[in-house]
């Protein structure tokens, strides 16, 4: 069997990167100093999105082998590994990745192929056969520890993650990225301005075109952000969240996201802020979504 006993559930992987655009090349990008901290932090919000956390699988080398960019997995869990092959098999994981770097490195368009290895067997060829993946990657223990640039850019990348005007600093390196709400969250006055990716901006109350594009775009993660939010609001404890689902179910997810951030709205009032809500986002990896909302998109020079 995969695993016996209280023995952890580890196995290892290779992700193969290659841009099929001749003006992108990946392992040249990643070797730049100045563009290096970006292809990380892509490769790392991307591999939160496939498996749903920031931890589900850690990235232990990234090796730059033209045209390709190779990144060694370690997974800890049977589970984590699970969705990442349904993600990366549905091609989840693909767009994922094509959109943080798109964003990140401020491109047109960032066109991927990619290709998965266990050992000497390309799991692309064997995809629809999830358990015989997992084993695969379940046989090839990490050969290594993570390396030290790895640990280094985690380092980089969390002094920016920066969620209410409160540096994360003194945590483990991205393992969470949820902001520090007040217990009883209300009593504090809401900060003038917060920090997102380095930047700072007002911290406003939540508007009418916030709220429609957040119900437009957030799809099937609503209630994510949703049970984020809880821990500073009463007004989305439980049941709360679930019952939303249930009754508008069948007006669809732009009217289940809106209706939760209107509740969210009516009873925070003034504290109902878009820093709120945009640590809210960053803790479930929605980066891009927090982009829109902020105006960074209209802001990027296409090359």
């Amino acid at each position: 069997k995969m695993a016996g006993g209280s023995s952890p559930w580890i196995g290892s992987a290779y992700l193969f990167l290659q841009s099929t655009c001749k003006t992108i090349v990946l392992p040249s990008l990643y070797e730049s100093s100045q563009k290096k901290p970006s292809v990380f932090r892509a490769l790392k919000l991307a591999l939160a999105d496939s498996t749903g956390s920031m931890n589900g699988v850690d990235m232990l080398k990234v090796h730059c082998s033209h045209p390709h960019l190779i990144v060694q997995l370690k997974f800890c869990k049977q589970e984590n590994c699970r969705r990442f092959l349904r993600s990366y098999r549905e091609g989840a994981l693909q767009k994922s990745l094509q959109s943080h770097l798109q964003l990140s490195l401020a491109m047109t368009t960032v066109p991927l192929e990619m290709e998965l290895k266990a050992g000497s067997e390309h799991l692309d060829n064997m995809l629809k056969d999830e358990d015989r993946c997992l084993e695969c990657i379940y046989r090839e223990k990490p050969d290594r520890l993570r390396d030290e640039e790895i640990t280094e850019m985690e380092e980089c990348l969390k002094s920016l993650s920066i969620n209410n005007n409160v540096a994360v600093k003194d945590c483990a390196p991205l393992k969470s990225l949820s902001p520090p709400y007040p217990s009883q969250g209300s009593s504090l006055p809401p900060a003038v301005s917060f920090i997102f990716q380095g930047q700072q901006f007002d911290n406003r109350t939540i508007t009418l075109e916030d709220h429609q594009k957040f119900a437009k775009l957030v799809s099937k993660k609503w209630k994510q952000v949703g049970r984020s939010l809880q821990k500073s609001c009463r007004a989305l404890r439980d049941p709360v969240i679930d019952n939303l689902a249930l009754e508008y179910d069948r007006e669809g997810l732009y009217e289940q996201a809106y209706q939760l951030l209107l509740r969210f709205i009516q009873s925070e009032g003034k504290k109902a802020t878009i820093a709120r809500l945009i640590a809210a986002l960053e803790e479930n990896g929605l980066i891009s979504l927090a982009e829109e909302l902020l105006g960074l998109h209209s802001n990027e020079d296409c090359s």
